[in-house]
């Protein structure tokens, strides 16, 4: 797949075998993250893999779509340092779709996920045993896709055109 099939084409994936993971794809998916870029190269992610099935059942009560993190083998946590600026959600935001893209070249699914209130997130890193001292506001659920049960689909679907999210101010 060239590069521009492989950022059109991933999906929430919300329903995965149950397979493990494997210990290799996890830590090749964290080498393509830590290469993400952030604003004055702080880095202010780390990450926490959590597998234990209670675990992740725990942590899907964290937010109001969190659900899917209880049937994925692997969540990943992402952790953030909360005194690294304004700019640490837009570089989490950026270090997700690495993680994103980079499951989906190892055949994974993945779905990105928020834990809000802040409690949550501070919640989370505590149930997953984090050695940092920092919030996991976003978890990435992965897996190897399985088929969507009959009659539950993402709504809603589709993508909007371009002429709807685009302007010219030039003319």
């Amino acid at each position: 797949m060239d590069e521009i099939g492989l950022i059109r084409s991933p999906r929430a994936q919300r329903f995965f075998r149950p397979e493990p993971v494997s210990a290799a794809d996890i830590e090749a998916i964290i080498e393509v993250a830590r290469r993400t870029g952030s604003a004055r190269n702080r880095q202010p992610w780390r990450f926490v893999c959590v597998t234990d099935p209670a675990r992740r059942r725990e942590l899907a009560a964290l937010g109001q779509y969190a659900q899917v993190l209880a049937g994925a083998p692997a969540v990943l946590l992402l952790l953030s340092d909360p005194d690294a600026g304004r700019d640490t959600e837009f570089d989490l935001g950026r270090v997700c779709q690495s993680i994103l893209l980079a499951a989906h070249a190892r055949d994974l699914g993945s779905c990105p996920v928020s834990l809000y209130p802040h409690e949550h997130a501070v919640t989370a890193a505590r149930l997953a045993g984090s050695p940092w001292p920092w919030p996991a506001h976003h978890a990435v659920a992965l897996g190897r896709p399985a088929e969507t049960p009959a009659g539950r689909s993402a709504i809603p679907a589709g993508r909007k055109a371009v002429s709807e999210l685009l302007w010219h101010a030039d003319g």
